[in-house]
């Protein structure tokens, strides 16, 4: 068991890495999209083929996410922190990729990473923070990733112009790798997080998915992910190809979607230890982020479309902070039922983001236009409404230090 030899202000240090850690993901996460003409040009390949170049990560981070939960108390925080981090900066390797295969596998290597640091991050977190702490710290994580999606998305473009898109690919993957280094290096374990009394079972599972307020804000988590994957992944394709925009000022246009989003999740920090309404926290951003997708498709018009775009950002992230805490506040909920439920999450969104940008491409090949791909998943993103409306509210106020 790991003691803080430094007293309780090294867990500002870990909370520094966490935060690193999910920029890390954040940039690597959506920096293909800005540079996707480039890459199927190089390659020759079709949107189809470009889709599952970009939906591949999240299909591992859906298969993977849940079995790594489990597996990170076997394993150990800091193990499959410093393995899922160096796979995420493998990244790095993007400039030496001679064909579309070897990206696709820098690809798969980086959803295994990012399957294995999300879900391990709720342990470690835990070990070193107190219940009100860990509300904050996850918004900030979640804004972290957001931001680095925000950072990657406004700058590939203009990178790919001096570096090449390989180099520009390679950029982002150097900031993950330094990060897993610094880990390594600095990386500590709390006394929660390296205890092994809380192990995982199938019927941690079953209970806990059995739990209506952690089954239907997956769900709704899904539909609303999907829509804001589809576009942000095609946006600056389509804006180029159909709204005469060049592709660097189509990136800087949906950058504004996790730019957005940065803001909504700190806000949501600062409001779920004030508002006792949970269902509140689902219904309001569903309704933003399903009337956002759609006017960020169907308006011609830039001022308004990235009005509609901000709309999308903030109801795309202003859930997630509460999405996360939720299940802690649940009675009977132990650390490793809480990993379950995270990984549940993870797993269900990751599926939604893989199928979303997929569709789009293949329904593109098929009719010609990113349009009906886009009204596909602007219509699911109405269940993000259902699902708040499907959560239980507590009987008073929660307390944000309870854990269930």
């Amino acid at each position: 068991m790991t003691e803080d030899p430094r007293g309780q202000r090294y867990r500002y240090v870990i909370g520094g890495l966490a935060f690193w850690a999910h920029l890390s993901v954040g940039l690597n996460f959506q920096s293909l999209s800005p540079l996707l003409p480039l890459i199927t040009e190089d390659y020759n390949i079709s949107s189809s083929a470009g889709g599952l170049l970009l939906a591949l990560a999240l299909l591992l981070f859906a298969l993977f996410s849940l079995p790594g939960g489990m597996l990170t108390p076997s394993l150990g925080v800091r193990r499959v922190y410093t393995l899922s981090w160096l796979m995420v900066g493998l990244s790095t390797l993007s400039v030496l990729a001679p064909n579309f295969g070897s990206l696709l596998a820098i690809r798969i290597i980086f959803g295994l990473g990012m399957a294995l640091i999300m879900p391990a991050t709720g342990p470690l977190i835990m070990g070193w923070f107190r219940p009100n702490e860990a509300l904050i710290l996850t918004s900030l994580n979640v804004a972290a990733l957001s931001l680095g999606i925000a950072l990657s998305t406004s700058t590939a473009a203009p990178l790919a112009g001096h570096l090449g898109w390989e180099g520009a690919l390679g950029v982002f993957g150097a900031v993950a790798l330094a990060g897993a280094i610094a880990w390594m290096v600095w990386g500590k374990v709390g006394v929660v997080a390296s205890g092994s009394s809380d192990r995982f079972s199938w019927r941690d599972v079953s209970e806990t998915l059995r739990k209506r307020a952690v089954l239907m804000p997956g769900i709704g988590d899904a539909a609303c992910f999907a829509q804001y994957v589809a576009l942000t992944s095609w946006l600056p394709t389509f804006y180029s190809q159909s709204r005469d925009i060049s592709l660097s000022q189509a990136g800087l246009i949906t950058s504004a979607l996790p730019l957005a989003g940065v803001a909504a999740v700190l806000f949501a920090g600062f409001l779920a230890v004030r508002v006792t309404s949970r269902r509140m926290f689902f219904i309001v951003p569903g309704v933003m982020a399903a009337v956002g997708g759609l006017g960020t498709v169907l308006v011609d018009n830039t001022a308004i479309a990235l009005v509609c775009i901000s709309l999308l950002g903030i109801g795309s992230w202003l859930y997630v902070p509460m999405l996360f805490v939720l299940p802690m506040e649940l009675e009977g909920m132990t650390p490793g039922k809480v990993a379950v439920a995270w990984g549940w999450i993870m797993a269900v969104s990751g599926m939604g983001g893989f199928v979303a940008p997929l569709a789009v491409g293949i329904l593109k090949d098929i009719t010609g236009s990113f349009v009906p791909g886009f009204l596909v998943f602007a219509a699911l993103a109405w269940m993000l409404v259902v699902a708040g409306l499907s959560v239980p509210e507590p009987r008073s106020a929660p307390e944000p230090s309870s854990r269930g």
